[in-house]
Formats: C-alpha cells, structure tokens, sequence
C-alpha cells in the first residue's frame, strides 16, 4: 500500500567553512520515514539531532543531497526547491513553525496572512470565494470574525497560534508539519492548541509530523514514534510500546528524564561521555556509543542497522 509520504535514504550534508577539505556535516543521514494517511507521527530527539533539518527537507524548504520523498507515490524530489514552490504539490504540504510570533509578517493583518497561501498555491483572485475560506479556515482554529482585521502585535500568544495553524490549513494540505508548535506558549495555552490540533485531525482527514521535545505530548498526541540521534533514526515504535518497552539505550535514557514523582528515588540510565563530533563521523561507528552505558567493541567497528524486532517496532543496537 503506498503511504502519504514516504521518505527514502534521505540525506543533509553541509561543507564546513574552515574545517579540513572536504568535511561535511551530517544534519540527515540516510533516514528512511514513512506517514500513513490520517497518521500522526511524533519525531523526538535532543537539539541538533536533525529533526529540523527533517522538517525542512519534509517540507521542500531545501533540496537534500541525496535521496527521495514520494507523496501519494509522487516524487516530488523530480524537482528542485524553487521550481517545487510553484508547483501545485506546494499546497498538500505544510508547516506549522515553533513561534507564531516570529512566523507571521507584522505588516499583513490576520486575513491578509490566511489569504496569502491562497493567492499563491491555489492562484484565487475572487475576492468572495478567497475571504470565504480565510473565515472557514478561522472559524476552524476558532478564531473569532472579529480577530480577523488585526495585526500580529494586537492578538495574544494562543491568538497567534490560531493564525499559524489557520494558514496552513486554509489550502487544504494532505500532510501538516507541526514544528514543536506550542514550546513558544504558556503551558495552560498549549493544552488548548494541542486539542485543536487533535480535533482539526479527526475533522479533515490531515495527517501529522509532530516535532517536539515534550514526549508527554507526544505520547498524548500521535499513534507512532520516531527517534533520531546525530541525523540518524534509532528506534521506530507504536506509541505505548516505545513507553512500554523501549528498546535502544538512548531511548530509554530520553523516557527516564521525564519527570514522573512515582519514580522519585529511583535509579535513572545516565549518558555520560561526550556526544560523537557530526562532522565527517566514522559510517563504521554507532554514532551513540561515545555515551552509551552498553557499548562494547563491536559498537565501535560497526555500524548497528535499524533492524525489524517485531510488532511495528524497531531500534538500531546491536543489543536491542
């Protein structure tokens, strides 16, 4: 069955300026996703493993410098960043960023900002159907009329919010990229964006990437988990089997830190150790065995695949 997306052998290699010739650095490497239609689908992993530059590759914000993205088993890899931008694949996906604040023009007021996908994916010049969907789109986010005529600085946090989520859902897309969409908002605030966006689901038939550090939320949230280190996947899961059960040691270390007052007093996986250097890495070394509480001399001659241990999960260690 051919899925929404389907990210194969995706790779981001960037030169660095004044390190040795030829070193790169390796934000994406060699990753392999897949997103069934009306699936949510969590990314998890520390700052600077690579989930951003995913979310950009994803959204075909940069070209990758090696490997596919199907949609709906087209690829839309065939052509470059700045030709995909004019095409009609533009509008099935989109992406909802970290700050609202930051991602929204202070000079267009809310309809100017709803209607602007539309002006440039759908190509709508009649101003009645154009203003028709800017207030469905609004009133889908719930977004009072009202709101609709003010600028960016005059709404609050989850307002704006609203606004973000409004104008990527105004065209329709199939896929929505959702970039650790409420970290900006206060915590009572996020609650309510994040049974929005469950609702908006259930109602349009979108599937989700959400990408967060908060693995509570994520748990809430999406039905499949992945987890990236060092631009690499370690461990894909069904939701409660990765909480239940998870199988890579960086996994476990991420479930351990989150707060829970049950498991006060309890001992916790530690990563000690330095992280492994993502400039140029040995392709012959586990990219996590520089901290890994397990490792041995195999994990510092070959590279662990991520291999099939059953029931929809799984993990790239040799000892898993």
């Amino acid at each position: 069955m051919t899925a929404l997306l389907d990210a194969q052998n995706l790779s981001k290699l960037y030169p660095v300026k004044g390190g040795a010739k030829g070193s790169l650095l390796h934000a994406v490497d060699g990753v392999d996703l897949r997103i069934e239609a009306g699936e949510c689908v969590g990314l998890v992993g520390e700052s600077g493993c690579g989930k951003s530059t995913m979310v950009r590759l994803l959204a075909r914000l940069i070209d990758p410098t090696s490997g596919r993205i199907f949609l709906d088993g087209g690829d839309v890899t065939a052509v470059t960043q700045s030709q995909f931008v004019a095409s009609p694949e533009r509008g099935r996906i989109q992406v909802v960023f970290q700050d609202p604040t930051e991602s929204l023009n202070p000079s267009f007021r809310v309809f100017q900002t709803i209607a602007d996908p539309l002006k440039r994916l759908l190509k709508l010049r009649n101003a009645d159907d154009i203003a028709a969907k800017v207030y469905r789109a609004a009133m889908l986010v719930g977004l009072p009329r009202e709101l609709v005529q003010r600028y960016p600085h005059q709404l609050s946090g989850g307002q704006r919010a609203r606004v973000g989520i409004a104008r990527a859902i105004v065209v329709e897309p199939r896929l929505l990229i959702l970039d650790e969409p409420t970290s900006a908002l206060d915590v009572s605030v996020q609650a309510v964006i994040l049974r929005l966006l469950a609702d908006l689901r259930a109602r349009l038939g979108m599937s989700y990437l959400f990408v967060s550090h908060d693995l509570n939320v994520v748990r809430l949230l999406c039905s499949r988990v992945v987890v990236m280190y060092l631009g690499k996947v370690v461990e894909v899961a069904p939701v409660e089997q990765l909480f239940a059960n998870p199988r890579h040691p960086y996994t476990k270390a991420l479930i351990a830190s989150i707060p829970d007052p049950a498991r006060r007093g309890e001992a916790r996986p530690r990563l000690d150790g330095n992280p492994t250097s993502p400039i140029s890495p040995n392709p012959n070394v586990c990219r996590f065995q520089s901290r890994c509480p397990i490792a041995s001399a195999e994990c510092r001659t070959i590279m662990p695949e991520l291999r099939e241990l059953g029931g929809g999960q799984s993990a790239a260690c040799h000892f898993a």
